[in-house]
């Protein structure tokens, strides 16, 4: 299977050919969530986002090293646990459970491992001490701060000069400090405030170098690639890089990966807006799998405008996956009762090389993991196999370079939809029977119509036909239409959709 995969780099702002630093292991660190509240669609789209990455570079043969962290201490999570009366050891544990939670939901893989902050604090101080030795680093007053000017190369990921970055920088004023950009990596804690000893006193790390200290702690001093949305390019990952880089005297990392915003309606999402919207809120109304694809029909790095309208158009292409995964299922139940026969010879629907499929496939996702144009792809063979599967129907039999095609496009079908972008974790049956109309395609919610009813409509209409009465049996596929329930009369039975049209 083909390797070249080219990958963006915020570094150099260009494609650049992957190589790992070991031929078949991929070191690759995440930054993830502060664990103060629930995740929120931003945090939905990055960690689908690298887990499409890391399960496709393990599809091709990695042994991927994945780590993803956690930031279980922070002024954030004080905040909360004085608000609520609590500790910060409860918040942080109550949302990293959420969290996990939501990530099982929508299917994002375990990483390898994933560290907290405060199980890395000896790490950190060892960090920080060699910086100080280095002269990269400064203490004043219990606080410990990054000399930025001693790192020649700061800024060079965000690509912007030194005082460009001060004139945008959010790091808050303090007169101790030699420069304005130099950011704490050790801060003296405050009465209250949860605490460690070090060679300062009694303090809690700073935010950058929590991440450096993880990553080298279980990847090693240089890695392969490092992710995280666009708004950590600066100044979180440039500080990493400066901190790490200064302490080792080594590259940091050799490919940095960021997925670009999430806006709602065409707003920035905040809390301030009142437009800030959680996972849990999105999976209160649709199916995880129509969130992944939703996301997956945006190149990673473009921003995206999230909307309930574009979940529940991806929903309804999911359920056209799960319906063309269904009708192969009942063709071969059909071919195996021999009501559909096999007939050697050529292909009645000129069947093609399946791989002019699948490379295309991967050559899309070899191009800086163009989910967007892959998943095209898998829409095009779903339509071929489709018509296949129709024709061989209509005729009774199938031609035998068809079912060659057929079973090789099926299983490729299964296999990229399933193990590299993490849908048709379900029965297929039973999806469509849940989600083709159990919903309002206004994503509102309302419960027009189950399954179940459909399913008792469809069996009466059936009887109708048997009897002839033709009359009755449209009566029943308008009085589903005008509950968005389109039937669909195929060789092996009645199927059903949502026609995801709003009604009154």
């Amino acid at each position: 299977m083909d390797r070249n995969i080219y990958i963006y780099n915020t570094l150099s702002l260009s494609k650049e050919l992957f190589k790992p630093i070991n031929e078949d292991r991929v070191l690759m660190y995440v930054c993830g969530i502060t664990a103060y509240d629930l995740s929120h669609i931003g945090h939905a789209r990055a960690y689908i986002t690298f887990d499409i990455i890391y399960r496709y570079l393990t599809r091709l043969g990695y042994n991927v090293v994945y780590v993803r962290n956690f930031t279980d201490i922070d002024d954030k999570i004080i905040k909360k646990a004085n608000d609520e009366n609590s500790t910060v050891e409860k918040i942080s544990s109550k949302y990293i459970g959420e969290y996990h939670k939501d990530m099982d939901a929508l299917y994002v893989s375990k990483p390898a491992y994933e560290p907290k902050a405060t199980e890395t604090i000896p790490e950190m101080i060892n960090l920080a001490s060699g910086l100080i030795k280095k002269g990269n680093a400064y203490e004043i007053n219990g606080d410990v701060f990054f000399r930025v000017a001693s790192f020649k190369d700061y800024g060079k990921l965000s690509h912007k000069n030194i005082d460009e970055l001060i004139a945008g920088s959010r790091i808050p004023v303090n007169e101790e400090k030699e420069n304005f950009l130099d950011f704490a990596l050790w801060k003296k804690s405050k009465e209250g405030e949860p605490s460690w000893d070090s060679p300062w006193g009694k303090g809690r790390p700073g935010w950058h170098i929590e991440c450096s200290a993880m990553s080298m702690k279980f990847l090693g001093e240089s890695i392969d690639i490092h992710g995280g949305g666009s708004d950590l390019i600066f100044p979180h990952h440039e500080n990493e890089i400066a901190q790490s880089e200064s302490y080792t005297g080594r590259n940091f990392v050799n490919y940095w990966i960021h997925n670009g915003f999430v806006n709602i309606n065409s707003e920035k999402m905040s809390k301030s807006l009142k437009n800030f919207i959680t996972i849990r809120d999105v999976l209160d109304k649709f199916h995880p799998e129509a969130l992944r694809l939703f996301f997956m029909f945006t190149h990673y790095r473009s921003f995206i405008d999230f909307s309930f309208e574009g979940v529940e158009s991806a929903k309804q292409s999911l359920l056209r996956l799960y319906q063309a995964v269904n009708l192969y299922g009942e063709f071969k139940k059909l071919m195996g009762e021999n009501r559909i026969t096999l007939k050697k010879g050529g292909a009645s629907a000129k069947a093609e090389n399946i791989e002019n499929y699948t490379n295309d496939f991967y050559n899309s996702l070899n191009d800086d993991f163009n989910t967007a144009k892959a998943v095209s792809v898998i829409f095009d063979l779903v339509r071929k196999t489709n018509k296949i599967i129709n024709d061989s129907m209509a005729q009774s039999f199938i031609n035998s370079e068809d079912a060659v095609f057929l079973d090789s496009a099926a299983a490729f079908i299964k296999e990229s939809l399933t193990g590299i972008f993490g849908l048709l974790n379900e029965d297929p049956k039973r999806f469509i029977e849940s989600n083709s109309a159990d919903i309002a395609a206004d994503g509102g919610g309302e419960v027009l119509i189950s399954g179940e009813e459909i399913k008792k409509l469809i069996d009466e209409r059936n009887e109708f036909r048997k009897n002839k009465d033709y009359g009755s049996a449209d009566g029943i596929r308008k009085l589903l239409l005008e509950k968005g329930v389109v039937l669909e009369d195929t060789g092996f039975g009645t199927t059903y959709k949502f026609t995801g049209t709003k009604r009154q």
